[in-house]
């Protein structure tokens, strides 16, 4: 019994050492994303729906980007597992080789966005706004897939306070900064919300330069030969990441885009229903951040047990961290129940003419999302499991039946045939999101489950 406990404790300790810095970090990277929604929901909703929406696009392509990126960190945890630092150093840096090539691609998509959303039909005047923010957040693409590259690398050797570290002092920069650009002075004149997406992009710059800085000068990341031998393209390990990252950025294009359809579906009903959703997103991505970075760590020590050839301690693993996952999150369900008003007032005037209607919506929306955002927390946390045993096609299928054919088909069927609108949206996500965590759950057991002998 002393055994177990002793064992349990190590991997408790374990898990936290990577998952506490990861989802802190991730919670004051979302930070960045709600201080920019306070700063310009202040000009008016029009404002508000404008940098909401196209956030929503640009997070979805370099969510997608991010999440092919991962299986390098899958590659480095199973390489770390097996006690092969070099061929780790190596993953990392065909990471790099792979982050650079799409962060080019990723950069002409969110300068060319505008287009999107006017095909999406949305608000002339919201068309208009997220144009100009999204020319200056275009600048961010490339630094945060570097970034996400060196994230990975030392969240594989438990080492992530950095990450927390310049992430907290990211969103104090990027507040300032925004202010600063979107209103003018000390010789500035006001740059509206072109303003705020230059301040993101200058502040993704800083963290990325920070961040290799830090991996450059510190003893603790060298023995892997990522700063001592030659850079050299290497197409077969590229090709392995593409092709093993392929089904997981398809995982994150159906998981991220549910929430983007929600957004330009919102916005098709009305600029006041998107600013409600902006509203609304704003906080249930607070739990989903701290889950994401949880889950993050999850993937890490599943890889890492199967890098050791232990499927017993992959499935402790993964059952630990969505164990772990659900506790947490279940802690903030009373928040939106209980503080709707005051989330609502951070993002909108009391004195903006569509305070009212906005905030009815809001509240309806706040109380749909504190029933799902457990099974949100869920789907991500044994979505990762499987991804650090490098089962990605079968999550994938399920993905696209629970969130797009539940959460997608059924809440437009509810928001437009049964005219529920905006309400009816959000019980379609509830409903996706909480088969997929089931079916993704039962995944992972399928998968780790003892084989007859």
């Amino acid at each position: 019994m002393s055994h177990y406990e002793s064992s349990l404790r190590d991997d408790l300790k374990q898990f936290f050492v990577i998952a506490i810095p990861l989802s802190a970090a991730y919670l004051a990277e979302f930070a960045m994303f709600l201080t920019t929604k306070a700063v310009v929901g202040k000009l008016g909703y029009h404002s508000l729906a404008a940098v909401g929406i196209a956030a929503d696009l640009s997070f979805e392509i370099l969510v997608v980007m991010m999440a092919l990126l991962s299986v390098v960190g899958v590659l480095a945890a199973q390489a770390y597992g097996a006690g092969k630092q070099e061929e780790l150093g190596h993953s990392v840096k065909q990471g790099f080789f792979v982050a650079t090539g799409l962060g080019i691609a990723g950069t002409t998509l969110v300068w060319n966005l505008q287009p999107v959303l006017r095909a999406f039909d949305q608000d002339p005047i919201v068309v208009e706004l997220a144009g100009d923010y999204l020319k200056g957040l275009s600048a961010a693409v490339l630094p945060v897939l570097w970034f996400s590259i060196l994230r990975n690398f030392v969240a594989v050797l438990a080492k992530t306070l950095s990450v927390l570290v310049i992430t907290v002092i990211a969103v104090v920069l990027n507040y300032l900064l925004t202010l600063w650009f979107v209103h003018g002075g000390l010789g500035l004149s006001p740059q509206g919300l072109f303003g705020a997406g230059v301040a993101t992009g200058l502040v993704h710059w800083f963290m990325f330069l920070a961040m290799f800085w830090h991996v450059y000068r510190k003893p603790l990341f060298r023995g892997f030969g990522i700063f001592t031998r030659r850079w050299r393209l290497h197409w077969v390990t590229c090709r392995e990441i593409l092709t093993l990252g392929t089904p997981v950025a398809g995982l994150a294009f159906l998981e991220a885009g549910l929430f983007v359809a929600v957004a330009v579906l919102s916005g098709i009903i009305g600029a006041k229903t998107l600013a409600a959703y902006q509203i609304t997103i704003a906080w249930v991505g607070i739990p989903f951040v701290i889950a994401f970075g949880m889950a993050e760590a999850t993937m890490i020590r599943v890889a890492h047990a199967i890098g050791r050839d232990s499927m017993a301690q992959a499935r402790t693993a993964g059952f630990m961290g969505m164990i772990l996952v659900v506790a947490v999150v279940s802690t903030l369900v009373l928040v939106p129940l209980l503080f709707h008003e005051q989330i609502i007032r951070i993002f909108i005037a009391t004195d903006d003419p569509g305070f009212d209607e906005v905030s009815r919506l809001a509240t309806q929306f706040l109380f749909i999302g504190a029933l799902f955002m457990v099974f949100d927390a869920l789907q991500a946390a044994a979505a990762r499991a499987l991804r650090g045993m490098k089962d990605n096609i079968v999550p994938l299928w399920i993905a696209g039946f629970g969130y797009w054919i539940l959460g997608i088909g059924g809440g437009s069927l509810l928001a437009f045939r049964y005219e529920m609108q905006g309400a009816g949206l959000w019980w379609g996500l509830a409903a996706g999101l909480a088969v997929a965590s089931i079916l993704l759950t039962w995944r992972f057991y399928l998968f780790t489950s003892p084989r007859p002998a």
